[in-house]
């Protein structure tokens, strides 16, 4: 997603969950949910120790988390429809509201800040795991590398969705070596389920989501219509490049991103460029969040069509927006929703044969 603080004294301690760190940082996760031997805690089991391989690091959770920290708005919201709000004491970094049907539950979980938490705010809620959908939340620069709170025996979990076929080793959001797909997201689902102890709950929602998919895309001709995904910023625009959660979107509807000649998950292009490949339909994100320029939906449409460069674009001319909120646009379980919007406005727009 396009975007020193100081250590409690004391050690924090948590009974009953301890992390161990094994093979390299760089080291790939293994399968497309970054999973690995389950060491316990069958299909019906209530508790139990787990452990997994995940983004290079060994994670081993003795019991199901009580106090669970989800530090990105993806990983919460998998978190809430799991149904697990009464074991979440925080979550973090939104760019959008919370998913529908979700507001009361996450009402009930404190926010500890809009972007990032400093290291200190998030063990003054003395959690005994904490998640996060990107790797940089849990690096330098995010929250705090997921060393330092495996030095305070606190689990982490990373989506697999950010490690899993990517390079993060440059600058940027990293480079896709392999395309995304839903397999990875629904991978992630299972590993945060099996790891509370509701296996079952992750099979119900891994299967209303493949279930939304097929629904979406069923009896789908949209002829191969150009799309162009626009995350955020109007000075230095952010494109997706062809393989991340919006390769996923355009892959199960047959469209063609027009910038799927780049592997960059979210490379910065000019507006001459993406004036010169003239997208039938423009995708942008609508974002709550102030981090850069021209967050809004309305804010992007009105640079569109106020810009000497933009302004003559087929779609800008024909008004053929799609807005998405940014979690659609990112690897997570509201990927789904960009595939069902963009398909509906696909027909809305003629675009359907």
């Amino acid at each position: 997603m396009p975007f020193a603080h100081p250590v409690r004294s004391a050690v924090l301690f948590v009974a009953g969950a301890v992390l161990v760190a094994g093979c390299g940082a760089g080291d790939p996760a293994s399968g497309p949910s970054g999973k690995g031997r389950d060491t316990g805690r069958g299909s019906g089991a209530a508790a139990g120790p787990v452990g997994l391989d995940n983004c290079g690091q060994r994670v081993e959770v003795a019991e199901p988390p009580r106090r669970a920290v989800a530090l990105d708005q993806g990983s919460a919201e998998i978190l809430l429809s799991l149904g697990l709000a009464d074991r979440m004491v925080g979550t973090a970094t939104w760019t959008d509201p919370v998913l529908k049907g979700l507001e009361q539950a996450n009402a009930r979980v404190p926010r500890l800040a809009e972007r990032y938490p400093s290291f200190e705010k998030v063990l003054d809620a003395e959690p005994d795991f904490v998640s996060a959908s990107f790797l940089y939340t849990l690096g330098k620069g995010g929250v705090a590398p997921r060393e330092r709170f495996a030095k305070l025996g606190v689990p982490t979990y990373l989506s697999p969705s950010d490690c899993v076929g990517k390079d993060n080793s440059g600058d940027g959001d990293g480079v896709r070596t392999a395309p995304l797909t839903m397999d990875t997201v629904y991978g992630e689902v299972r590993d945060l389920a099996r790891i509370f102890g509701v296996p079952e709950r992750g099979e119900k929602l891994v299967g209303e989501l493949s279930a939304r998919v097929a629904k979406a895309k069923a009896g789908a001709d949209f002829g191969g219509a150009s799309v162009l995904y626009w995350f955020s910023d109007s000075q230095g625009p952010y494109m997706a490049g062809c393989c991340g959660a919006p390769g996923i979107v355009s892959g199960v509807l047959g469209v063609k991103n027009v910038f799927d000649d780049t592997k960059e998950e979210w490379p910065q292009i000019n507006w001459e460029t993406v004036a010169d490949r003239d997208p039938d339909v423009l995708v942008i994100a609508d974002l709550t969040r102030k981090a850069q320029s021209a967050e809004s939906a309305a804010k992007k449409i009105e640079f569109l069509e106020s810009h000497p460069v933009t302004r003559n674009m087929t779609a800008v001319r024909e008004k053929r927006y799609v807005t998405l909120s940014g979690q659609a646009m990112n690897p997570t379980i509201r990927t789904v929703e960009g595939i069902e919007q963009l398909a509906a406005a696909l027909r809305t727009h003629g675009l359907a044969k």
